[in-house]
């Protein structure tokens, strides 16, 4: 016998003293094994609720077995925690990803170019839900999944765009950057954080100098940790350009 729960819609008290509790300390007369209760996303569950449970796991652990899912091991007590066996799971791979997303898009029968493809695998990060959430906004917004109708979709700047922030950056003058990299911004709705994002794969990718790299991906990490926080975006674009513009210069001098 299984029950199962998501754990983000009834993340109260009562979900576990109602039917998690009922479902537990019923005895099973014609069936021999255990029991499973599973809670997806337990990490949504409040701390009365979580305590709650570890007290019905202690109570009918002979018959029971309990199977916690959760993004975030931190948001789940440490008293819970000591009474499991965790199992970490990675982001899933391209390889495992691809056959999947096909299956769904032949049921479907959803237009998807091979350049789609490569999007929905880029941006959805190991993540299949974001991927299948990804190819229905964007199948609903524009009917054919492409390249840059999945970038447009999820907000998220094109190679393209990219390309020309940092062409801006490295040879423009820092009014004429910072102006055209607003006007971008503005026109997309594009955020910052994906462009800092994307842009720290560039820095690795090229060939700077070990110091000058150094200094820059520090420069990165300060804007990051800045934005995280909730300071303006215009000032830390403002940042990111006066570092690569003295980057910049620092790599002629050198030359």
């Amino acid at each position: 016998m299984v029950l199962e729960l998501n754990a983000s819609d009834d993340r109260g008290i009562d979900i576990v003293r109602g039917p998690i509790l009922s479902f537990a300390s019923t005895r099973t007369i014609f069936k021999k094994g255990f029991k499973l209760v599973i809670l997806d996303e337990a990490d949504a569950m409040t701390q009365d609720a979580q305590n709650a449970l570890r007290r019905v796991i202690e109570k009918f652990t002979e018959n029971t077995r309990f199977c916690l899912i959760c993004n975030y091991l931190s948001k789940i007590i440490p008293a819970l925690q000591s009474r499991c066996t965790r199992f970490r799971f990675g982001p899933l791979t391209p390889e495992l990803m691809v056959p999947r997303l096909q299956h769904v898009i032949q049921e479907e029968g959803v237009d998807v170019t091979e350049d789609g493809m490569k999007a929905l695998v880029t941006l959805s990060s190991g993540d299949m839900r974001r991927a299948l959430n990804i190819l229905q906004s964007t199948t609903m917004a524009f009917g054919k999944v492409t390249e840059e109708n999945v970038y447009t979709c999820t907000g998220h700047p094109l190679k393209s765009d990219i390309a020309n922030i940092l062409d801006w950056m490295l040879n423009q003058d820092f009014s004429t950057a910072y102006r055209k990299i607003t006007e971008l911004k503005t026109l997309k709705g594009l955020a910052l954080q994906d462009i800092l994002t994307e842009i720290h794969l560039f820095v690795h990718r090229v060939d700077f100098p070990p110091s000058i790299r150094i200094q820059l991906l520090i420069k990165l990490a300060d804007i990051e940790y800045r934005l995280a926080a909730g300071t303006s975006e215009k000032i830390q674009l403002s940042s990111l350009i006066a570092a690569f513009q003295v980057t910049r210069d620092l790599i002629v001098a050198e030359a």
